[in-house]
């Protein structure tokens, strides 16, 4: 099926030994991680951002994968990553946060740093108790795609959600949050004090639940959900950077 102009993923190879893994969120493309992507090339680092399955196409095709799809992708990434650069960070936006934070679970030391924007683990909404049920009779609802504070920012994503997508990502989620005391990497979670997708509980389960010892949240008071293409960028873009050079150093 024909990729979106724009939801192509993208790679760069660095100057140094460091590598960062980049995974976009649900129903989302790479290019929502595009210039985080260009900043932290800018830096020197090997950059990797893969276009999950059944995203960047439409939305049907996505109905049409699970989550061992989209972590099937973020591993072999990841794995491929590490062959050219011995340090590798992984960093995340939405359900992206939520891979991150299961290959941190699986590959513990090997991941030398974690950085979530507006990390997903659960939902509030009731009726999501109900996504495996409705999938089998409504193929969509409407979407949660481009919840931007800017202007003139527009995130390049699906214009409906998914529902039998949607229920296998609750299944991630259920496994996530199970295994969070296996994360012990250091870790940087910036949240949006106003985010109309994800609740702010997902990040108070996260910081609660990890075992890392070095952990910062860091509010976003200028942005909605998609932080990465919204006022507060640049600032998410500058201390991942420095949360990257200050774990390389102690290192």
């Amino acid at each position: 099926m024909p990729v979106l102009a724009g939801a192509e993923p993208f790679t760069h190879t660095g100057t140094g030994q460091t590598g960062v893994l980049l995974c976009h969120g649900f129903t989302g493309s790479p290019q929502s991680m595009r210039p985080w992507g260009e900043y932290l090339a800018g830096l020197g680092h090997s950059v990797r951002c893969p276009r999950l399955p059944g995203h960047g196409t439409s939305w049907p095709e996505l109905n049409r994968t699970t989550w061992q799809d989209w972590y099937g992708c973020v591993r072999a990434e990841l794995l491929d990553l590490r062959e050219s650069c011995p340090t590798v960070f992984v960093f995340g936006l939405s359900m992206g946060g939520t891979l991150s934070l299961r290959l941190a679970q699986e590959f513990g030391e090997q991941i030398a740093g974690l950085v979530l924007v507006n990390p997903s683990v659960t939902t509030l909404r009731r009726d999501a108790k109900l996504l495996p049920v409705l999938g089998r009779v409504l193929p969509s609802v409407p979407a949660i795609s481009n919840d931007i504070a800017k202007a003139d920012a527009k995130e390049l994503a699906y214009d409906r959600t998914p529902v039998r997508a949607a229920a296998s990502l609750a299944q991630l989620w259920r496994l996530v949050r199970a295994d969070l005391a296996k994360v012990t990497q250091p870790l940087l979670l910036f949240r949006s004090r106003v985010d109309h997708v994800v609740e702010p509980v997902n990040a108070r389960i996260v910081l609660d639940g990890v075992r890392s010892v070095e952990t910062a949240e860091v509010l976003l008071e200028h942005s909605f959900h998609v932080a990465t293409l919204d006022n507060d960028a640049p600032l998410i873009f500058r201390r991942s950077g420095e949360f990257v050079a200050e774990q390389v150093g102690s290192r």
